[in-house]
């Protein structure tokens, strides 16, 4: 069932990623009044996500931001089938990296850097960043269900020159790697919701106190790596521009989570500039605290 559900997809997925940009995005629009207006898909977690950050205290705040939502929503997965034929220049020029200095400063000293990021704007687009330094780029990543639709996920990121690490296998890649001497940079998307186990550890995300992961610190820790922070913003439709910004040169001199602290105030620093171009669809709230139920 799941090869004859790829079969039947895969050719309408290359049709969207051949669509000139102009026409993939009036699918887009089309498609994002399907989901929100139609089916409603994850409706409901998107608003009480407003509502509990406190972007939809404004009942029309909310529903201006709700629509911006679903539409940035549909340009980001579109954009994601888009890779597959874009060329090297064409997405250096859709996604733009300031200070890659910085990247390459910690690559001439032999230093192999963590990459921390959230689901904002652009997070797809940010394995390009193999381009900007003579690391090796590695993206951490869930595999998906169906066998056939995660090769060709893995075909649309590595044409970035980046390569993906299972996330079960993350610990010993970056620890065979350590051991080799091999310079990577680790690209880990950060802001989700683990489950929560005795030792997760909780902090406040816009004021509710949430789990949240702490993998890439004690990583940076465990081998010293210097630990950086993605901060994409887009532009325009279709244009990028990434900040990159230092969380820790030196991880093992810091406090334990004082990293992972400052990330999740960076991204929300980040998501107030314009909370429609965040990942409200995943339902960061579903483990708390009890105090907070």
């Amino acid at each position: 069932m799941k090869f004859f559900t790829y079969v039947l997809t895969l050719p309408f997925i290359y049709f969207l990623a051949l669509l000139p940009f102009r026409l993939m995005y009036i699918f887009s629009d089309f498609l994002s009044f399907v989901l929100y207006r139609i089916i409603g898909y994850r409706k409901q977690v998107v608003r009480a996500n407003l509502i509990r950050t406190g972007f939809g205290d404004d009942p029309a705040q909310c529903f201006a931001i709700e629509k911006a939502v679903y539409k940035h929503f549909c340009d980001l997965y579109l954009e994601t089938f888009k890779s597959l034929t874009l060329s090297k220049s064409q997405i250096q020029k859709r996604f733009v990296v300031n200070n890659t200095s910085l990247i390459q400063d910690f690559a001439l000293q032999g230093k192999s850097v963590i990459m921390m990021c959230g689901h904002y704007a652009s997070y797809e687009w940010l394995l390009s960043m193999g381009y900007y330094s003579d690391h090796t780029a590695y993206g951490i990543y869930a595999p998906l269900a169906n066998p056939y639709f995660n090769k060709l996920v893995i075909k649309a990121r590595r044409r970035f020159g980046a390569f993906l690490i299972p996330r079960r296998e993350t610990v010993s890649t970056i620890k065979k790697h350590a051991e080799n001497n091999h310079l990577a940079l680790y690209g880990f998307a950060s802001d989700q919701s683990p489950k929560i186990k005795r030792k997760t550890y909780f902090r406040s995300f816009f004021g509710t106190e949430v789990p949240v992961f702490t993998g890439a610190e004690r990583i940076a820790k465990e081998h010293d790596i210097p630990v950086l922070m993605a901060k994409v913003r887009r532009v325009k439709r279709g244009f990028y521009e990434t900040e990159i910004i230092v969380l820790s040169k030196n991880p093992k001199e810091v406090k334990d989570f004082e990293i992972t602290d400052q990330f999740t105030e960076e991204l929300e620093s980040l998501i107030k500039e314009d909370p429609s171009h965040y990942l409200w669809t995943h339902n960061r709230f579903k483990r708390l605290r009890k105090a907070n139920l």
